[in-house]
């Protein structure tokens, strides 16, 4: 692969995800009264150290389009909002039952499942209160921020990443084809991927056919994270990811790998971050973010 020079990648994502959690420490509410302890079952998943890709995507689409980050940070912050949501979820016992996410104990460990369950439940809200705050609408053109949020509610809905959380459940332990891992890792978690890259060029005022290639390199680039999220179950450090590695192949879970094999899995990924680089071919050094953020996917160790 060619790689894009003179652009430091690292240093990128450190300053934007210090912008979003700033951001998200301002926006989100602190504990008190006899609701402090939802609130801090929701703050401890919120800010348990993620890498904030979402907020972050949201953020260089927009850019690549010839934006800016702040007026998108309420947007951006929903979308990490939605994610952690459906971590905690995912992280149930009637779910995955997963001990750790981000090298610390699941949220249900620490408070119980009725109080996580009700975290997430708060987190999706509020994500929505958010986008409907003054600090969206004095920010984003009206007509903007609905289509904004109508893209995002359908992502994270039965069309999209929870419909995906479904086929995930239902396939466990059963053998899949391809066509069926494509949807689940497309819906679970490839939709809020694209929408979150997406969301960042419409609210920006982006044309249609500008939306359009970002939108393109968005699916790509959320089926190779999911498809790397798989690769590394595989060949992954438990303590460098942050949860623990081989639970896909002990759950049963339907993967890239477990259809096609690991080789054959890295090839369909490396195809999908290529073609995601080539539909930013239009745009200028404003959209060298996204290229580098594309390459990281298959490079990232958790």
């Amino acid at each position: 692969m060619v790689r894009p020079v003179n652009f430091d990648l690292k240093a990128y994502l450190l300053e934007k995800r210090t912008q979003v959690d700033r951001a998200l420490d301002g926006y989100f509410p602190k504990g008190n009264g006899l609701t402090a302890d939802l609130i801090e079952a929701m703050r401890y998943s919120l800010f348990a150290g993620g890498k904030r890709l979402r907020p972050i995507l949201c953020i260089a689409g927009a850019e690549a389009v010839g934006g800016a980050g702040n007026p998108v940070l309420p947007v951006a912050c929903a979308l990490e909002l939605i994610h952690t949501y459906s971590l905690i979820h995912d992280d149930l016992p009637l779910m995955d039952d997963d001990d750790l996410r981000r090298g610390k104990p699941t949220n249900h460990k620490v408070f119980g499942d009725a109080i996580a369950l009700l975290a997430g439940d708060g987190l999706l809200t509020e994500a929505f209160s958010l986008m409907t705050s003054s600090h969206a609408t004095g920010a984003i053109a009206p007509d903007r921020l609905l289509e904004a949020i109508r893209m995002i509610s359908r992502a994270v809905g039965p069309g999209g990443m929870v419909g995906g959380q479904v086929v995930d459940m239902q396939w466990e332990g059963k053998k899949a084809d391809l066509e069926t891992v494509k949807f689940l890792h497309t819906h679970k978690t490839g939709a809020l991927i694209k929408a979150s890259v997406a969301s960042g060029a419409i609210v920006t005022g982006a044309p249609e056919s500008q939306v359009g290639s970002v939108l393109s390199y968005g699916q790509k680039i959320g089926l190779a994270f999911q498809i790397s999220d798989d690769i590394l179950d595989v060949e992954g450090d438990s303590e460098t990811m942050g949860k623990m590695a081989g639970a896909d192949e002990e759950k049963g879970k339907t993967t890239y790998p477990s259809v096609l094999g690991l080789g054959e899995s890295k090839k369909v990924q490396s195809v999908l971050v290529q073609e995601a680089v080539q539909d930013l071919k239009a745009f200028g050094e404003k959209a060298e973010p996204l290229r580098r953020i594309a390459y990281y996917i298959i490079e990232r160790k958790k």
